[in-house]
Formats: structure tokens, sequence, C-alpha cells
């Protein structure tokens, strides 16, 4: 694969085998030679765990404490009550029928879609439109829920959802490259810490094998995951 000039750059300014603690991490990141965009940092933990084993399914969300540094669009299949609570806490779409007849036509602008547990029979059938793409509402990431305000709230507000691939890795955005330090390691403490307490209780061994932090434009740093561990 033929890697950008900028990549090149910021590859010569890494040691790919050091593993460093995560304020030192951080800090080489944010001194790499800038993009022409505001990037978008992620943390990618590759977990001791079984994936195919079904005791060993490690997914869940959190809001994280200093957010995404992303403008989420929120959609909401409710009526009554909850149409109104997700309406009045900023949701920008609320619908039913209608809504759910424009998602099967193709229309997906947006990146949350939040449904009360009675609509998900009908938002059910949509899974070959959604399911793909990420957008299937599921009560483990708090998206299938009555409370459609706090769960509006909390999509606006940066949260993110985790998931154990098939190898055993979780891929999480924690925020903005133009985010401050302190910003940035509070965010991924937050998500360390979120994946220890889902540690299955069948895992044996090491946990959280390596962790690496990197930007869109960027290659990936390496982070002690012991440090993270003591955080």
């Amino acid at each position: 694969m033929k890697r950008s000039k900028l990549y090149r750059t910021r590859l010569a300014a890494i040691d790919r085998q050091r593993v460093l603690p995560l304020s030192d991490a951080v800090k080489l990141l944010k001194e790499l030679p800038p993009a022409k965009f505001d990037e978008t940092v992620e943390c990618a933990f590759r977990l001791g765990i079984d994936p195919r084993q079904s005791d060993q399914v490690v997914r869940g969300a959190m809001v994280l404490p200093h957010g995404t540094g992303k403008s989420v669009r929120v959609v909401v299949v409710a009526e009554g009550d909850a149409a109104q609570g997700a309406t009045d806490a900023g949701a920008d779409e609320v619908g039913s029928d209608e809504l759910l007849e424009r998602i099967k036509d193709g229309w997906l602008e947006f990146d949350v879609l939040i449904a009360t547990p009675d609509a998900m029979k009908k938002v059910r059938a949509l899974g070959r439109v959604l399911g793909p793409r990420g957008l299937m509402p599921n009560p483990k990431t708090g998206t299938v829920t009555a409370d459609t305000a706090v769960a509006v709230k909390e999509a606006k507000a940066g949260r993110v959802e985790y998931r154990a691939d098939r190898t055993g890795c979780v891929h999480v955005p924690v925020g903005k490259l133009s985010f401050t330090e302190e910003a940035l390691e509070g965010n991924i403490t937050a998500i360390s810490d979120a994946l220890l307490r889902a540690r299955p209780t069948s895992t044996k061994g090491m946990y959280m094998l390596t962790v690496t932090l990197s930007s869109t434009m960027g290659p990936g740093i390496r982070i002690d995951s012991r440090d993270l561990s003591k955080a």
C-alpha cells in the first residue's frame, strides 16, 4: 500500500517497537506534523478473549467524559410521550411508520438510531439495511429504551459504542486531535476502565494485550496497557 508523505513523515518520528505511558503517547501524537483537518483520534485494544465463545463477548456503550468532538445526528423511532421526550431532548428526526419508510427507501443520513421497545418489531424488519451499517438499535448499547430523552442526550453528549471484533480487537474513537492532552487522556482512561469492567469472567491470563493510539492519517503509537490498568 502506497502511503502519503505525511504518513511517512510521522512514521519516521515514531519507534513502533517502543511502548509508552499514556501521557507520553498522547503528547507524541499531538507533536506529530499536522494534517489539513481536525483528525479523529482512535484507540485500538487487543483483548485476550475468544470472541467465538458466547460467554466472552465484549460489547457495550458509554459517554466519554470529554465527548467525541463530533456532531452526532440522532433519529428516534417512537410515538406518544416517548416521541415528545426525544424531540424536547434535541433529536434530529422523530417519527414512526413514515420515518421507517424513508429509511427503507434508502435514507440513512444519521449516526445513531434509537427506538422504544414497542417499536422494535417494525425496526427489526429493516435489519438488512441497518445491520451492515451498525445502525440497528440494541438494548446493550442503550439505543432500545423507553427513556428516549436520556438516550438522545447521551448520544449528543458523546456516547460511544464498543464491541470486540472476530479477532478480539476493539476500536473506539476517543476525540479529536484538537482536544487538549488532558481531555484525550481522560477519554482513553474512561474507555479503558469500561473495557476492564466488561472483562468476561471466563477469560484467563492477560486480558488487555495491546493498546494502540492513532489519528486518522497517522501510524499507531503503542501504549503501555499496565499504565492504563493502574490509572
